[in-house]
């Protein structure tokens, strides 16, 4: 078992006075499972129930009383009412069942002591579909009474801890990496955006060092993610789009997409968008939507076509054929026209979101009719928009960084993520506009927050 970031969020919930049940949500096989096996080990006791297993089903079906539910348990664990503040319960699966669904707001209200954690690979099973009742559709986790945490794949500081190497990703916690390292650990982090960061990906890579050794296991990865779009999907013409989308898709990772047709298909605009939102609530996927303006709030402009980003830069990499681009190219940024150091700054930053508690990743437009300025991702902090380019060397375009400064005029922070160590410049537009500069080194992307 690799450590995970998320245990100390575990940690934290656990502490809380007014601690209500936690739902950990995530896509397939991110480890959901393995991370609160673990800190159940951090408990006097922990029971473990899976309700795709009948007999745990059962526990939720005979009785609609959570003291009764919570008795049984105790008593079948040999386990003391007195010890229930230092007692876990884990309810995985828990889409299976909507009475287990429906008890987790009573948890949280008569057995306020006991800790409370549910999680399922299908949660989007909840979505209504064929075959399902009004009334069971009305079911779904208590609103107010439940809190959320997602667990995404391996962060770069996640795998380089798996790989040994926790001093390195201290020094990036620290930013304290210095030239001499930075080659060692941008050499790193460029086999990390090939093989992605799914659990049994980054085990099975650590032990072999051989990236042929990884091939059953994206597959097994995709074809489950296929096998389950009869859950996702209301009816069998969705099921089709969505199979569509996950045959297809991986090839335009990163790119700026449309609705309509996509992937060659004849299917409408608002076909692929609903079956692309139940693939991003699934977390599957991520559409990253531009914003037009440069000044704070960053507000989405929901009619302009967004950003396809997948869960985990690996899989991309398998499905989309482009894994020995990665070992011929002696840079991240050469890589599937700079695409692949785009989709991984995405992941990157979507643990950063995850960790402050934000939901949405956005680029930036230029409000202007035939206008082709645009920064790869915007990043929002205390009342101010950061505008984000991925790009190679000194002499690098920044143009679109150059319009954006103009458009806002006044303070601009711009971040450029590339190869090389960190620096920090002061610019000026052709305009005259001036504006600062952070060279950020690809490894330093999983912190940015701390260099704002």
């Amino acid at each position: 078992m690799y450590d995970r970031d998320l245990t100390e969020r575990l940690r934290e919930w656990r502490k809380k006075k007014a601690r209500k049940p936690l739902v950990l949500r995530g896509a397939r096989q991110v480890g959901k499972t393995t991370l609160v096996d673990e800190f159940g080990k951090e408990f006097m006791h922990y029971i473990s129930l899976n309700l795709e297993h009948k007999a745990d089903k059962a526990v939720f079906l005979q009785t609609d009383n959570v003291h009764d539910v919570v008795d049984y348990l105790f008593a079948k664990n040999n386990i003391s009412k007195a010890e229930k503040a230092d007692t876990l319960l884990f309810v995985d699966e828990i889409q299976e069942s909507f009475a287990a669904i429906s008890m987790l707001r009573y948890f949280y209200e008569q057995e306020p002591e006991l800790c409370v954690i549910a999680a399922g690979s299908r949660l989007q099973k909840l979505m209504k579909r064929r075959g399902r009742s009004e009334d069971e559709t009305r079911h779904s986790f208590p609103v107010g009474r439940v809190e959320y945490l997602d667990l995404r794949p391996f962060s770069f500081l996640e795998y380089l801890a798996a790989d040994g190497k926790r001093l390195w990703a201290d020094m990036i916690r620290d930013k304290s990496v210095s030239n001499l390292m930075h080659a060692e650990i941008m050499k790193a982090f460029q086999t990390y955006a090939l093989i992605g960061g799914m659990p049994e990906v980054v085990s099975e890579y650590i032990d072999t060092r051989d990236i042929v050794a990884l091939t059953p296991i994206y597959q097994s990865l995709v074809k489950g993610y296929k096998d389950d779009v009869e859950d996702y999907a209301k009816n069998d013409a969705q099921a089709k789009i969505l199979r569509h989308i996950l045959n297809t898709g991986w090839q335009s990772a990163g790119e700026t997409i449309k609705f309509v047709r996509f992937g060659n298909s004849e299917y409408t605009s608002t076909q692929i968008h609903e079956a692309m939102e139940l693939l991003e609530r699934a977390f599957v996927l991520n559409l990253v939507y531009p914003i037009v303006s440069t000044s704070a709030p960053a507000i989405a402009a929901l009619a302009r076509s967004p950003k396809l980003v997948w869960m985990d830069n690996g899989i991309v990499n398998y499905q989309a054929d482009i894994q020995l681009e990665y070992m011929r190219q002696k840079s991240l940024l050469d890589t599937w026209r700079g695409r692949a150091a785009e989709h991984i700054v995405a992941q990157e930053l979507r643990v950063v979101l995850d960790r402050l508690g934000k939901e949405k990743l956005y680029f930036w437009v230029r409000d202007k009719a035939g206008a082709t300025a645009e920064a790869d991702f915007i990043w929002q902090n205390d009342g101010q928009i950061y505008p984000i380019e991925v790009k190679a060397g000194h002499n690098a375009h920044l143009q679109s960084l150059h319009v954006f400064a103009d458009n806002a005029k006044d303070n601009v922070t711009a971040i450029r993520v590339w190869t090389e160590p960190y620096s920090e410049q002061q610019l000026t537009t052709s305009k005259g506009t001036s504006f600062r500069l952070i060279n950020l080194p690809f490894y330093y992307v999983g912190v940015l927050d701390k260099f704002l």
